[in-house]
């Protein structure tokens, strides 16, 4: 799952935000302040961050325009954090390149699913062309191809394809499946994802064997 930077001086709302992102399966590393938060980039680049505007060292809005001003780190999706309700804060941390804020107070819903739909938005525009040995997947043209022959497949199916691939040789649960192809308010049989799992082997024929069941946990791709 992805690594998440939290940078947020008051230890109780960190307390919190750090479980929550925890409990639903990233990894989390926190910061109390920017000094230490800029050593950690330079060991391992974090998938996104979520900062704090009112830092004791340093304001979050200087260190967005830092992120940004760095060629290794400017692509890292930002959220602001801010108590602020002035309109201009807001306004300010956006047009100096944060992707998305969440105003104080908020609910743990919320964040999480702020959360969620930057890192599959940053995603799903990142990823242009997938590759496997012999199975390709180009998502500008929407298409598959495998060995060189066209595959046609159904809009779940493709998603579904390039939801396995993109996270090659992980098990992916059950839940996290329908949640990402079906949305969070999909309330029909979970049948559905093994009948699109099956017609997916089929259509892939012997590269098909390669989408893996994991008994009581979900599917892999290999």
């Amino acid at each position: 799952m992805a690594l998440i930077y939290l940078i947020e001086d008051d230890a109780s709302i960190r307390e919190i935000e750090e479980y929550a992102l925890k409990n639903t399966g990233y990894e989390v590393a926190t910061f109390e302040r920017a000094t230490p938060f800029f050593d950690k980039l330079e060991d391992i680049l974090p998938d996104l961050i979520i900062l704090d505007v009112m830092l004791p060292d340093e304001n979050g809005i200087d260190i967005v325009k830092q992120l940004r001003g760095s060629s290794i780190t400017k692509s890292i999706p930002v959220i602001m954090v801010t108590a602020k309700t002035s309109e201009l804060d807001l306004v300010k941390g956006l047009e100096n390149g944060a992707d998305d804020y969440i105003k104080k107070p908020f609910s743990v819903m919320e964040l999480i699913s702020r959360v969620k739909a930057l890192l599959r938005r940053t995603l799903e525009e990142d990823v242009k062309k997938l590759e496997i040995d012999e199975l390709s997947i180009d998502n500008d043209r929407h298409e598959v191809k495998l060995a060189g022959t066209l595959v046609e497949l159904t809009y779940k199916e493709y998603e579904l394809l390039t939801y396995l691939i993109i996270n090659k040789g992980i098990v992916l649960r059950r839940d996290q499946i329908m949640e990402r192809i079906w949305g969070i308010d999909y309330e029909g049989e979970s049948r559905t994802l093994d009948m699109h799992i099956k017609t997916l082997r089929q259509k892939l024929g012997d590269f098909g064997s390669r989408i893996r069941t994991v008994r009581n946990v979900g599917y892999v791709i290999e």
